[in-house]
């Protein structure tokens, strides 16, 4: 059995086009540096887990991406389309992550590859009806169409796709992203 790739969705962190929603409390400048720090957590997090991850990219040329994260990363353009076609395009098996979840840890990452060992798929409940991660075994197309993407029942809506297929995902504990201000509370070493 081939081992899970993890996949780390990212853009870059340009002013005015990266964590858009922390712009009236941070403004443009401080969103971007917020993003930074979480991007650099995310690939720093999955570089300790030990685990093969590329960065599926966009806003920038990947190139961009190795000389600011690391010139050996394995990094991947995420192409045209919305978030549906983009998660698509990763191969099975997988396991699927965003960059701006301060929580995650190497052991979270670590346990996600192993419950795909011996479970079809995994999922990482986010505090806001998300999720941070989703790891399956077989393409989970399925998992991303038509899902409405950004509201509070993305991660009900996703466990009734598996379950209407017969599959019964590993839930890893609930963790919280960042997508405004008083998300960040908890975590002031990521504030600009």
């Amino acid at each position: 059995m081939t081992p899970a790739l993890i996949s780390i969705f990212c853009r870059w962190p340009a002013p005015g086009e990266a964590k858009t929603r922390l712009i009236p409390g941070f403004g443009a400048e401080g969103a971007a540096a917020i993003y930074t720090k979480l991007l650099a957590h995310t690939v720093d997090v999955a570089r300790a887990s030990g685990i093969a991850f590329e960065l599926r990219v966009s806003g920038a040329p990947p190139e961009r991406f190795r000389e600011a994260l690391g010139a050996g990363l394995q990094v991947v353009d995420q192409g045209d389309g919305d978030l549906t076609d983009k998660l698509c395009r990763v191969p099975a098996p997988a396991i699927v992550i965003g960059s701006d979840c301060p929580g995650l840890t190497p052991a979270l990452l670590i346990s996600a590859r192993d419950r795909l060992l011996t479970e079809r798929a995994v999922i990482g409940p986010a505090s806001d009806g998300g999720y941070y991660l989703l790891g399956y075994n077989d393409p989970a197309r399925f998992a991303f169409t038509d899902i409405e993407w950004s509201t509070d029942s993305v991660f009900t809506q996703t466990l009734e796709r598996f379950a209407a297929r017969g599959i019964r995902p590993a839930i890893l504990p609930e963790l919280s992203d960042v997508d405004t201000a008083a998300d960040l509370e908890a975590w002031p070493q990521f504030l600009p």
